[in-house]
């Protein structure tokens, strides 16, 4: 889950913020391949694109079926089908109370790449993206988001003991340590602003992987989002995960945020949703529903969709 640059490319990271990155990175942690076989961010539209009459009828559209159908990227703990086929992560969980209070019954999983969740949302392949999609820039030029129900910072998966003192990128390019992160995660372009050289950076599937790197030896360090990073050393007796950090974006700390994304002409819709979702973080229903999928009080957040967007 740690968070494309661009639009969706993605952040995860299973994925990003102002400028840049998606959610924890560019393309997806773990992509779905059918809706049983995948295991493993008020908003606003840069684009001129008329509202719907009234904001939209969806959401009428969505009671009358009792169903809403949610777009998935197959990324632990975002959106995904279980080991038992099940549909779960924070963002259907979220979605199946915050549709149940808005009169539509049942949520309905429909899995794609990542980079795809665009696009099938515009295309009518489903109602909602439910993937925990960090909210950008150029992602608000093509959807309107849900304020953000979690913020994200970065983390290091280092040896025990941190021998090479790592805290944040500037240290990694200081030392010349070797580095690793995910496929298309945001923490490469996140590295090379800081000064690192891309091509020298290793590039592995995912966080597990990372951590493997990192107990071998083949780099020091590995870069992810806290979650990610905290949950997977959980496995590990030989690493461990540094304190989160807000990498530099345009030479000023950067926080990621992800959240829902609607139709730009589904306005309606997307307050609705948002009117729901506030009342839940201020009553900690929020995080009460989200800390299973191993989100702490840290990832709670009242940055809005606005913010992140760019104003």
């Amino acid at each position: 889950m740690a968070p494309p640059i661009g639009n969706d490319s993605k952040e995860a990271s299973p994925d990003v913020g102002n400028r840049g990155p998606s959610r924890r990175s560019l393309l997806a942690g773990v992509t779905a391949l059918g809706a049983f076989g995948a295991l493993g961010a008020a908003g606003c539209s840069r684009v001129a694109t008329a509202s719907g009459e009234n904001g939209g009828d969806l959401l009428d559209r969505l009671k009358a079926q009792g169903v809403v159908r949610l777009g998935i990227a197959g990324e632990i703990p975002f959106g995904y089908i279980d080991k038992d086929g099940e549909l779960t992560g924070e963002a259907p969980e979220l979605a199946r109370v915050i549709f149940k209070r808005l009169g539509v019954d049942r949520v309905q999983p429909v899995p794609t790449e990542f980079g795809s969740l665009i696009p099938g949302l515009k295309s009518q392949q489903f109602d909602v993206v439910a993937a925990g999609m960090y909210i950008n820039a150029e992602r608000c030029a093509q959807v309107i988001f849900s304020d953000p129900d979690y913020q994200m910072l970065d983390a290091f998966i280092v040896r025990k003991g941190n021998p090479k003192n790592l805290r944040d990128y500037k240290d990694v390019v200081k030392s010349g340590a070797k580095f690793a992160t995910g496929t298309g995660y945001a923490e490469i372009q996140y590295a090379v602003e800081a000064g690192y050289k891309e091509s020298d950076i290793l590039i592995v599937q995912d966080q597990v992987a990372g951590m493997n790197a990192v107990e071998a030896g083949r780099v020091d360090v590995f870069a992810g989002t806290a979650l990610t990073t905290r949950e997977v050393v959980k496995k590990s007796g030989k690493v461990e995960s540094t304190e989160p950090f807000a990498p530099l974006v345009d030479g000023k700390p950067h926080t990621d945020g992800g959240g829902f994304a609607f139709r730009p002409t589904e306005t309606r819709l997307r307050d609705a949703f948002n009117v729901e979702l506030k009342k839940m973080k201020d009553s900690g229903e929020l995080l009460r529903i989200l800390r299973p999928f191993g989100f702490t009080k840290n990832e709670m957040t009242d940055l809005t969709a606005k913010e992140l967007c760019g104003g």
